[in-house]
């Protein structure tokens, strides 16, 4: 439901009004999808010669109402938008693109919408565009204009479907200034327009309209109980983990997807009930989710969710149909050498299950399910009433996903990084070495997965991460690197939160310097198996994953600067990273095969952010080099060839590279990050 409109927190300016509008409608996914729906309001401003003119504000192209500023608003010259219906019979596209651009009141701003001229050519001083559900179930029932001329009377003007631009726009100025008493505009297969003189009469028009639509869709509703699945909560994200590693490789074909996965009574009721399947089937039900949900999304049987083996087996021959289907449908529909698209589906609907989505990162997928979400309440909404689904068609579709306004706004996304797309997964986390890999990874564009047996710290950091970078970039997770129970835990968690994995970077660490006679068998097999047995059960459930994927990846080990250099009175820490060492190179035998990188770092006396060296690790050190503790960052700089030392960040720029597509050729490698000790040069 709509917020309601408070005078007191209303701005005196017309702009600052707009924001507050698009706000409250946008803070409404069931009124504005996300980055849809569009707001004007004109007024007058300064223009460069210092002359007051009439302006049109107008949202930019690809920004949410629900979180615009004023600078996601186009401020345009009026009067030369406002001359366009009698200079021009017809306007192509990229004409009237530049003649917007010419037209902005501050060149090299935002890019104006692509529906600013049906904003401009109304008369109204403020006007919304948007595509609440009741509304778009209405302008995509095939007896919507009937139903529309029962429901508004004369208030309404319904338009056959047109797509936005010039001649939609000017269209619809037409028809208002036939029936200048009209108070709403219905857009066939797309939505909403309404207007007033003022931001709260404007507002107010919004809400009355949705509220009519709904109230009739209501009172036509028939009772209809959707059906409940049996299945628990737990046995679904049970059955989704099993299935989701080998889907994501199986999407990822064309290029890795993060996946996200919905379940839910209401998901489930929709599911369940074949006519609304057949009705998704049609089409999407706004052209606003085109571009992420693509037109129709992959449907399984209901039969497919009785188990692991039925699932793959109807998955991989219905992802084949599909993309068979959907390369056929653009080779039927491209006519301007338009590039095409992946052709796996975007969002898989599994009855008994949940819906799976898929994007280059998890906000790309869950802004798909979010869309399907709504496109699920339009069809729930056309069910219960009765009505028959007329979407827009595979041509008209084709069009609005093809065209070139519409995906300028996927040029809007940030810059792709040399981890786009991918998961990585830490453990010691929370720590100073593993916390800098995180961040080093997630600013090139991967998602984390914080393992630490510190639940608490990992946290910290997967908050400070998605604070910085944006929610979900990183999930924490509890893990003691040497239990099987919490390192299968753990890796479920980032299979249910992403999908799958592509990077495993074993950290976890553990350190503690005695003189061999000291050394008790409890302290040998301590550090042997957090060291040891902890690199081994995370290689070896991560690799079972990327097996599974059948999508490659890469598995780094952290070691030391003594996995190859000997030590006085480290013999269990020198025995265990020896250990990983070889380990890896085992590993990379093993898994080239199955296109699994295996690399290992050494790095050296890595002080800054390290729990090991908050330990009694610092003072054992110092007693065995005879020196005192604040003068071992000294000690170990000046014994290095290059006279550095040694910092977290170090380390993560090494692991970057290790795994990136720069070291695609490189596995077995063991390369040092300790300023050069030349006893543990590589030989």
């Amino acid at each position: 439901m709509l917020a309601s409109w408070n005078p007191d927190q209303v701005p005196d300016d017309s702009l600052g009004q707009l924001v507050y509008r698009s706000h409250l409608l946008g803070g409404d996914r069931s009124v504005c999808n996300w980055g849809g729906g569009n707001t004007s309001t004109k007024g007058s401003a300064t223009d460069y010669r210092g002359r007051t003119v009439d302006v049109l504000w107008v949202k930019g192209s690809g920004s949410d109402l629900a979180t615009a500023t004023p600078a996601h608003f186009a401020a345009l010259a009026l009067e030369p938008l406002l001359e366009l219906p009698e200079r021009y019979q017809d306007m192509d596209d990229q004409a009237m693109v530049d003649y917007l651009m010419h037209a902005a009141l501050h060149p090299g701003g935002v890019r104006p919408s692509i529906e600013t001229l049906l904003h401009a050519f109304l008369p109204a001083l403020h006007v919304d565009h948007t595509h609440p559900d009741a509304i778009v179930a209405l302008c995509t029932a095939a007896e919507g204009e009937a139903w529309a001329k029962e429901l508004y009377g004369d208030r309404a003007i319904w338009i056959p479907y047109r797509r936005p631009g010039f001649a939609l726009a000017r269209q619809v100025a037409e028809a208002l200034r036939a029936h200048p008493t009209a108070e709403v505009v219905l857009l066939a297969k797309h939505g909403l327009v309404t207007w007033g003189e003022t931001a709260a009469s404007c507002y107010a028009s919004t809400q009355k309209a949705i509220a009519d639509a709904e109230h009739y869709l209501q009172k036509r509703s028939r009772p209809w109980t959707p059906p409940v699945s049996h299945r628990t909560s737990d046995e679904r994200w049970d059955l989704y983990r099993q299935i989701a590693p080998w889907l994501r490789g199986r999407l990822g074909r064309h290029g890795r997807v993060v996946l996200s996965f919905q379940t839910s009574d209401a998901v489930l009721g929709f599911l369940g009930d074949s006519h609304c399947l057949e009705m998704a089937r049609e089409g999407a039900a706004c052209p606003d989710h085109l571009v992420r949900t693509g037109r129709v999304p992959l449907i399984l049987s209901a039969e497919a969710s009785t188990g692991w083996d039925a699932l793959r087996t109807e998955l991989d021959q219905s992802l084949a149909r599909f993309e068979e289907a959907t390369s056929a449908e653009f080779a039927a529909c491209a006519h301007h050498n338009e590039t095409p698209d992946p052709p796996t589906p975007r969002v898989i609907l599994i009855p008994n299950l949940g819906i799976v989505t898929a994007g280059g990162s998890l906000l790309d997928a869950r802004l798909t399910a979010d869309l399907f979400d709504r496109a699920m309440s339009v069809i729930s909404l056309l069910r219960r009433a009765g009505a028959e689904y007329r979407p827009l068609g595979a041509q008209d579709s084709f069009d609005v996903q093809y065209w070139p306004l519409e995906r300028y706004k996927l040029t809007l996304r940030p810059r792709e990084g040399e981890l786009s797309h991918q998961v990585a997964f830490i453990t010691g986390g929370a720590g100073g070495i593993g916390r800098a890999i995180a961040r080093a990874m997630v600013r090139r564009g991967a998602h984390v997965v914080l393992a630490d047996i510190d639940g608490a710290a990992a946290a910290r950091v997967e908050g400070e991460i998605c604070a910085e970078f944006g929610e979900g970039r990183a999930i924490a997770t509890a893990m003691d690197v040497t239990k099987e129970e919490t390192v299968a835990a753990a890796y479920g968690a980032a299979v249910a939160a992403y999908g799958g994995i592509d990077i495993i970077v074993a950290n976890a660490g553990i350190a503690s310097s005695q003189a061999l006679t000291s050394t008790t068998l409890a302290d040998w097999e301590r550090t042997l198996s957090i060291l040891g047995t902890g690199y081994f059960l995370t290689a070896r459930d991560g690799a079972r994953i990327l097996q599974e994927q059948e999508t490659g990846g890469s598995i780094l080990f952290i070691a030391s600067k003594n996995a190859v250099s000997a030590g006085r009175n480290i013999a269990a820490y020198g025995a265990a990273k020896a250990a990983e060492l070889h380990l890896a190179r085992c590993l990379a035998e093993e898994l080239g095969a199955h296109g699994v990188r295996v690399n290992v770092i050494n790095p050296d006396a890595v002080i800054s952010g390290s729990g090991i060296w908050s330990s009694q690790w610092k003072e054992e050190r110092a007693r065995n080099y005879q020196i005192s503790v604040d003068d071992l960052p000294a000690y170990y700089r000046e014994r290095t060839i290059l006279k550095v030392n040694i910092q977290p960040e170090d380390v993560a720029e090494a692991a970057c590279f290790l795994v990136s597509d720069r070291a695609s050729k490189t596995t077995g490698a063991m390369l040092p990050v300790d300023g050069g000790v030349s006893t543990a040069f590589p030989r």
